[in-house]
């Protein structure tokens, strides 16, 4: 069994501007994969590639360049597909059924029937917290009822690989954390999930791997860890007490001021830097109120480099 879930070389897409017949390059040649068990997250800023690769990997465009495989099958293939559960940005909901027979639509589509679907339809209305509108007509329902009613139907045939596009739109802060713990279970049972958001919070606190795009390109990959480094690389340190004098020498080591007023508050990088910063705090008198070890997040890589 490959550890390699979803592969993806050189993916591209050209649109062409109608009237014009410009071109514009959507995508730009991404490679990426995705190993078995892991959380992935695919980030951008609007406009970055990230729905349109996701479309080419679940057959909704064809690419121009480039191949994608789920599973070792070639997608988007029957093979491939049938072992993947898609949430779209905006899922569509025919608005004339009910969430119970929307979702049952979906599993058979997949495959399933009979009394096993049933059961399990219900069952995952049930994880989701639709089961009490479940034979409501969806036109009835809120955006973030239909956001679950989405998931349910991503969810109902137990996939291998979950592909999600924005799956906390339109929730709220209560609906976000158990969108968040489903995913974690998911992981936990031994699934894959690929995912893209806008919300930055939830993507470091799931993600083991991330993913940005800026215009249709790659910019950063990596695991969490390697991104955001560990904490002891810069540090904040708070001094009270520090003359114009100690503040000229630090200038001089290029520590430049964050905040002024009854501390002098400093951003130091490195452990060199911290040292030498100390050594001339303390010599000068000035008293080292606090030295606090910073790291950065996952937002500050994203503007640094994405934007």
């Amino acid at each position: 069994m490959t550890d390699t879930v979803l592969a993806v070389s050189g993916l591209a897409k050209t649109f062409r501007k109608p009237f014009t017949g410009k071109k514009v390059e959507a995508v730009r040649g991404v490679t990426f994969d995705v190993t078995r068990g892991e959380i992935f997250g695919f980030l951008g800023p609007n406009g970055a590639g990230k729905t349109t690769t996701i479309k080419m990997l679940t057959g909704l465009i064809a690419p121009t360049r480039g191949t994608a495989s789920i599973l070792g099958n070639a997608a988007p293939s029957p093979d491939a597909m049938g072992r993947v559960g898609f949430l779209p940005e905006n899922p569509y909901v025919y608005a004339y059924l009910t969430p119970r027979e929307f979702v049952t639509l979906c599993g058979r589509l997949s495959g399933m029937g009979g009394g096993a679907l049933a059961a399990r339809v219900v069952k995952v209305l049930e994880r989701l917290g639709v089961a009490y509108a479940m034979d409501r007509a969806v036109r009835t329902l809120s955006k973030g009822m239909l956001q679950r009613v989405g998931l349910a139907a991503a969810l109902v045939h137990e996939p291998e690989l979950l592909i999600l596009d924005e799956p906390m739109s339109g929730l709220d802060p209560v609906g976000r954390k158990e969108v968040r713990d489903l995913i974690v279970e998911e992981r936990k049972a031994g699934r894959t999930v690929f995912f893209s958001s806008h919300i930055l919070s939830d993507v470091e606190l799931l993600c083991d791997r991330v993913c940005i795009l800026r215009k249709g390109e790659i910019v950063v990959a990596g695991s969490m860890g390697d991104l955001l480094g560990v904490s002891g690389h810069r540090f904040e340190v708070t001094l009270r007490g520090a003359s114009a004098g100690l503040l000229a020498e630090l200038t001089a080591l290029n520590v430049a001021p964050l905040a002024m007023g009854s501390g002098t508050a400093l951003e130091v990088e490195g452990d060199a830097q911290l040292r030498a910063v100390l050594e001339k705090a303390l010599a000068a008198g000035a008293h080292v109120e606090s030295v606090i070890p910073k790291r950065e997040t996952l937002e500050d890589v994203f503007v640094r480099r994405a934007m």
